[in-house]
C-alpha cells in the first residue's frame, strides 16, 4: 500500500510541474544516467564480466600479481577468477565480483588501499574452497590420508598458501617486486581525438 502511495505522490508531482520544469527534470535525468554510464565505461567497469586476466591490471597495484601469476605453472591452466571467485553458481560468482569490487573501489577513492593486497575475510575461503576444488585429488588422497600431519593441520585451520607460500604470485610483496614485468597495460577509453583536442 505504502509503495503504490508514493508512485501515486510522485506522478502527481510530475503532473502539476510546467513543460520547461519537466523538460527540465528530463534533461538532468538523462545527464545523471549518461554520466554514470559513462563513468562506468571509463573505469572500463565492463571488462570485470568477463573471466580474463587482463581486467585485473585495470588497478596498476595489481601489475605485480599479474605478471607473477603469468610466469607460474597457474597461467597455463586457471585465470585470476578460478582462484579468486565463488564458483557455486554464477549469482554466487557476480556477487561476490562485484561486493570485493565495490571494496577495492572504496579502498583505492579513499586512500587506504595497501601497497601490496592481501587476501583476507570471505576471500581466504574462498581461494582455500578453489585449492581444493581443483586439486581434490591431490588434497584428498596425499594430503589428508596418507599424511596425518596434513589433515592436523588443516582441521586446525592451515591454508594451502601458509606451506605454498609462493604459489601462484612468487612471494609478491610490493608494486616493487616485479619492476621490469610486461603487463597488458589497457587501452585508453578517452577517444584519440579528445586526447590530441586535450594537448
Amino acid at each position: 500500500m505504502k509503495n503504490n502511495q508514493i508512485i501515486t505522490s510522485i506522478l502527481s508531482f510530475f503532473k502539476n510541474m510546467s513543460k520547461p520544469q519537466k523538460m527540465l527534470l528530463i534533461a538532468a535525468c538523462g545527464v545523471i544516467v549518461g554520466g554514470g554510464a559513462l563513468f562506468l565505461y571509463l573505469l572500463r567497469a565492463h571488462t570485470y564480466l568477463g573471466d580474463d586476466p587482463a581486467a585485473c591490471v585495470n588497478c596498476h597495484i595489481m601489475s605485480p600479481y599479474y605478471a607473477t601469476w603469468f610466469h607460474s605453472s597457474h597461467s597455463r591452466n586457471a585465470t585470476c577468477n578460478d582462484c579468486h571467485v565463488p564458483h557455486e553458481n554464477a549469482v554466487r560468482k557476480y556477487a561476490f565480483k562485484g561486493v570485493d569490487g565495490l571494496k577495492h573501489t572504496a579502498l583505492l577513492i579513499t586512500n587506504s588501499e595497501r601497497m601490496s593486497p592481501k587476501a583476507g575475510g570471505m576471500a581466504e575461503g574462498v581461494i582455500m574452497d578453489n585449492c581444493i576444488r581443483c586439486h581434490t585429488e591431490l588434497v584428498t588422497e596425499y594430503a589428508t590420508a596418507i599424511n596425518p600431519s596434513m589433515r592436523r593441520a588443516v582441521e586446525g585451520g592451515k591454508k594451502c598458501w601458509d606451506c605454498h607460500r609462493d604459489v601462484p604470485h612468487g612471494g609478491t610483496n610490493s608494486l616493487a617486486s616485479a619492476p621490469n614485468a610486461i603487463v597488458p597495460v589497457p587501452q585508453s577509453a578517452v577517444p584519440e581525438w579528445l586526447q590530441n583536442a586535450m594537448k
